[in-house]
């Protein structure tokens, strides 16, 4: 059989287009492998939410991963179908997202009757930090970062947008201001109020008030990075212990273009013998 050079011009072609579903088949198995590997380690029940940020773009346009209703429907799924009696790892790499996705999560989160983990092992910003609230327990690494849950209006800070009217008389700021000044206070009080509710299982109403003031109140900008130990001074529950099988995992997801930032596996339950 012989093959001229437009035939492997063809096979050349097919192959490369093949290449990329070829190569993220061949990742999916390698993660879907691992992830097993994690929960028969221990004991429980892997659920991943993992949105690379790499400056990348697709016909023309950047593109960019944050917690939407996707993410929070597919979470919520898998939650609610894992035993109530199984313990949860929920594994974030996230620079957050909307508000609505976020707390849908993270009260499924804290809904669930078994422990749950929440794992990271870079950073889970904003919404991301959200979620780790209502954790049983934060595992994080020696340079792992969580960040301030205030809100943001039209990419500005809620905080700074409500102090306008505060520092410049109401007849000097323009309508749109004062409109977007009183979004900004609404949106605050109603991530605190989320942020109370979340936390007040763990601590004592008074300490969860001051932390979602602090935490949602702006007083760092949006992109602070707070460490383990100011995380765990603040009352928070962190443990710096980060597995090296988590942070393996983490290079099995180099793709910043993925169908969905969530990756779970069906139940492994135990067989049980016929009689």
């Amino acid at each position: 059989m012989s093959f001229d050079f437009s035939t492997l011009i063809w096979v050349f072609i097919l192959f490369m287009a093949l290449q990329p579903l070829l190569t993220g088949r061949w990742s999916t198995m390698q993660r879907a492998r691992m992830i097993r590997a994690i929960e028969q380690a221990h004991g429980s029940r892997v659920i991943t939410m993992i949105h690379r940020q790499e400056r990348r773009s697709l016909f023309g346009f950047s593109v960019a991963r944050h917690i939407d209703l996707e993410d929070a429907q597919t979470i919520i799924a898998a939650i609610k179908e894992t035993p109530r009696d199984m313990p949860i790892d929920l594994i974030l790499h996230t620079p957050g997202g909307l508000v609505l996705a976020a707390m849908q999560i993270a009260r499924a989160v804290e809904a669930h009757p078994s422990k749950v983990s929440v794992y990271v092992p870079v950073y889970a910003m904003s919404g991301g930090t959200l979620i780790a609230l209502a954790a049983d327990e934060i595992v994080m690494g020696e340079f792992s970062v969580l960040g301030p849950i205030d809100p943001q209006i039209a990419g500005l800070p809620a905080a700074s947008i409500a102090k306008v009217p505060k520092i410049k008389p109401v007849e000097h700021v323009f309508d749109l201001t004062l409109i977007l000044a009183d979004v900004s206070e609404k949106a605050i009080e109603q991530v605190k109020r989320g942020a109370v509710e979340l936390l007040t299982p763990q601590m004592e109403d008074g300490a969860a008030r001051a932390l979602a003031e602090k935490l949602a109140g702006g007083y760092w900008t949006h992109d602070y990075a707070l460490t383990a130990e100011e995380a765990k001074s603040l009352g928070l529950p962190i443990r710096v212990a980060m597995p090296n099988e988590i942070l393996d995992l983490m290079k099995l997801y180099p793709q910043p273009v993925q169908q969905s930032g969530v990756d779970f596996l069906p139940v492994d339950l135990p067989r049980r013998r016929p009689n």
